[in-house]
């Protein structure tokens, strides 16, 4: 009887330890970056730095970087099933695109994607997915945008659209805001490269093509900013981006977010799904709570553009 009580009390001990390690949770987090640039680096750190702060040593991250392929990234995330993680950041849209194709079951969150409804394929879009996916968009508000060439460049007829056409969220952007620059009264032309190695010749046939040019938050053109700038700077065509870090590398103004508060943001949201069982596929998709108005002094000076006193200077 004595030997039969022990054992009990040796199994419950074991559960009640097992329950305890399980309610305190330990986490693995898979995080899968298309490219390394400022934007999607920046977007990394706030989203480890947050889920960090919440959660402790009890949270491992597993950061694999893609390098800009599209394949890698389907690698990446095979690897990230196949290793059990308990939850993927997906940080640019074919990051997240290779993340749905790769589990329909761990939840993933992305941050860096514009639009949500664009990359997944959604047409009835209410806010959600109602699938494994939620996370932060990257989006500015495009007719502000519009409104910035407008104020900087009234005399100018032709704006340019620069971006990747691989790259399905800088077409979307680029849409968006053709509408919003026609209704002001300007003529868009799109000029768009496939991949890397067409960049320069590209951003040359723009600046023989239009008076300003315009380049979304493309991943592609983030990675080439220095590319473009030994092109555009010559032509002496101004550049207005979708965010600081294309802007710091080759343009004179944006209109920007915080892509480390947005991964911050993204990183909260994978507490509550981790630690509180948040159902990821009923959580809203989430915005930049603040944008600004910032300046590239340097090119600025270099181009003859002065720019209004509410823009602050990318520092």
């Amino acid at each position: 009887m004595k030997k039969l009580l022990c054992a009990l009390m040796t199994v419950c001990l074991c559960l009640t330890m097992a329950s305890a390690a399980f309610a305190e949770g330990t986490y693995t987090v898979g995080v899968c970056q298309l490219v390394q640039h400022v934007a999607l680096d920046a977007a990394t750190q706030g989203f480890q730095d947050a889920l960090t702060e919440k959660l402790g040593d009890a949270v491992t991250f597993d950061v694999q970087n893609a390098s800009g392929d599209s394949n890698t990234c389907n690698t990446i995330m095979n690897g990230f099933v196949s290793a059990g993680v308990d939850l993927i950041m997906a940080n640019a849209t074919p990051a997240l695109q290779a993340g749905v194709a790769a589990t329909g079951d761990i939840p993933i969150l992305g941050t860096s994607v514009t639009d949500y409804a664009t990359a997944l394929d959604i047409d009835d879009w209410a806010g959600a997915t109602g699938m494994n996916v939620s996370g932060t968009s990257d989006l500015a508000p495009l007719t502000e945008q519009a409104a910035m060439i407008k104020e900087l460049f009234p005399d100018a007829k032709t704006v340019g659209l620069l971006y990747c056409s691989a790259e399905p969220n800088s077409k979307y952007q680029a849409d968006v805001i053709r509408g919003c620059l026609e209704e002001l009264g300007y003529a868009c032309e799109d000029f768009t490269f496939a991949d890397s190695n067409d960049v320069a010749s590209v951003a040359q046939n723009a600046c023989d093509g239009a008076d300003v040019l315009y380049i979304p938050t493309d991943n592609t053109a983030a990675s080439c900013t220095e590319a473009i700038r030994n092109v555009v700077e010559p032509a002496g065509k101004a550049v207005i981006a979708g965010e600081e870090g294309i802007c710091a590398g080759c343009g004179v103004a944006t209109l920007s977010i915080s892509y480390y508060d947005l991964g911050y943001a993204t990183g909260e949201m994978a507490y509550e799904v981790l630690a509180n069982g948040a159902d990821v596929s009923a959580m809203e998709i989430r915005f930049a709570p603040n944008v600004t108005k910032e300046y590239n002094a340097e090119l600025c000076d270099i181009l003859g553009i002065t720019v209004p006193e509410d823009y602050v200077a990318i520092g």
